[in-house]
């Protein structure tokens, strides 16, 4: 018989399905055999077909072709996925778990939160996301930097589920600016403290900041170098820290080996960013020709969320989103979608990131369509989110690729990809360091 619970709980944990199980920890996962009707590893142009993935202790062990292990193994010891095709756990290089699209119509409520609300708000769009197949996410900031710390640590402890998070911590922003909680709707003496952790306004107190941010746990930094799309009383894109500020932000963070991504829409701020030394860009919607092939020569990836526009725009009025959201959500969408077309064939390193937050968690998978849509080859669309982003994070010895050796992260959607991106939307398989996550209905008895 060939059902979910092939999972080999490791001596100690409980039973299949607990939060135990969920833990981070590489050494503390489950065996597991797939059957994989169409595998795509990460790495290879062509998937591969009828491949049989073995896991061990949370790490793949052998992937190999079923004919040549056919008659050595029992149907009962594997899931038979035939019908699926396999992938990588996906990455998503832009997330934030502490907010929702539809705080867009209300930004008082971020003052009205506690940091119990916030917490469990972000451990449940953590959960959201890993079953929707992202098993590692970057967040990328965050207004309440201490409750994404807290929901890391339940995850990576076990008694939360959720992707492995690397976070920013704080928005490293100027007052008043971008990543600043600073609306109408919330009054100066009501702005909680915790989203005033990153706020300087010299390069020095930038420094000092960006210490504090990696000292208290981040995992990497991030500055708000121009202004967002959604703000109040600044221009969209509005070059907002200076390059001294940035380079003083990028030095510490060499320091401690971190790397520096910076949110950007303007020409200007991504110049001053690319040459300040970070070693990625969000958005990037209005880059110059110059300023696109400034990123590629200087090793520079863009993480843009090329899909969300279109979610803002039909959803957005219907939720009431503020009228000037709207219209500045309607002039960055086609501009920064032929910035992501110029980008790919400029040859610049694109990462798979939606902006989730502003974009619904649990449509992760949406933007594949968009990416293909734009000129993107799907196998390069794919690797944007499995092995190229794991490069660029530094996670590449174990996340990002199906091999032997590699821990076991991979999902598995119906149908082939390949052939139509849509089927990224509907994950029915994850798997997180050889734990079964999350299984179809529909899988063959």
């Amino acid at each position: 018989m060939i059902a979910a619970m092939l999972l080999v709980t490791p001596l100690g944990h409980g039973a299949p399905g607990t939060a135990k199980q969920l833990a981070t920890g590489q050494s503390e996962g489950g065996d597991l055999v797939l059957r994989c009707g169409l595998l795509i590893n990460g790495l290879l142009d062509e998937p591969l077909a009828d491949q049989l993935v073995t896991i061990q202790a949370g790490r793949i062990t052998s992937v190999e072709s079923f004919d040549n292990v056919r008659g050595k193994i029992t149907d009962s010891a594997v899931m038979n996925l035939s019908g699926f095709t396999c992938l990588p756990g996906l990455i998503n290089t832009h997330v934030h778990f502490d907010t929702n699209p539809e705080d867009a119509a209300d930004y008082g409520i971020y003052a009205r939160r506690t940091f119990g609300q916030n917490l469990r708000l972000i451990l449940d769009n953590a959960r959201t996301t890993l079953l929707t197949g992202f098993t590692t996410v970057r967040h990328v900031g965050a207004w309440f930097p201490d409750a994404v710390y807290q929901a890391r640590k339940l995850i990576d402890q076990g008694q939360a589920m959720g992707p492995r998070i690397l976070t920013a911590g704080p928005y490293l922003t100027i007052p008043g600016g971008g990543g600043d909680l600073t609306f109408p709707e919330i009054p100066p003496d009501q702005i909680p403290s915790e989203s005033q952790q990153g706020i300087a306004s010299t390069p020095a107190g930038f420094a000092t900041r960006a210490e504090a941010a990696i000292l208290a746990g981040a995992d990497f930094l991030k500055v708000i170098a121009s202004g967002a799309v959604f703000s109040i009383g600044t221009e969209p894109g509005a070059p907002e820290m200076t390059r001294a500020d940035i380079e003083a932000v990028v030095k510490v963070a060499r320091k401690y080996g971190k790397q520096v991504t910076a949110h950007v829409h303007s020409d200007q701020s991504g110049q001053d960013a690319i040459l300040a030394g970070v070693d990625s860009l969000e958005h990037a919607s209005l880059l110059e020709d110059d300023t696109i092939v400034l990123a590629r020569d200087h090793g520079v990836a863009l993480s843009m969320d090329v899909y969300n526009g279109t979610y803002t725009d039909t959803v957005g009025r219907q939720q009431g989103y503020p009228a000037v959201f709207l219209e500045r959500n309607t002039a960055t969408t086609e501009t920064q979608r032929v910035v992501f077309e110029k980008a790919y064939k400029a040859g610049v390193t694109l990462l798979y990131g939606t902006d989730a937050g502003v974009l619904p968690h649990d449509m992760g998978g949406w933007q594949f369509t968009t990416m293909v849509e734009r000129g993107m080859s799907p196998m390069d669309a794919i690797r944007s989110a499995t092995s190229v982003a794991a490069e660029h994070l530094g996670l590449d010895s174990d996340i990002g690729v199906i091999s032997a050796g590699k821990v076991a992260d991979l999902i598995a959607v119906r149908g082939n990809p390949l052939e139509n991106t849509n089927t990224l939307r509907a994950v029915e398989v994850v798997v997180k360091n050889g734990f079964l996550i999350k299984t179809s209905n529909a899988l063959p008895q």
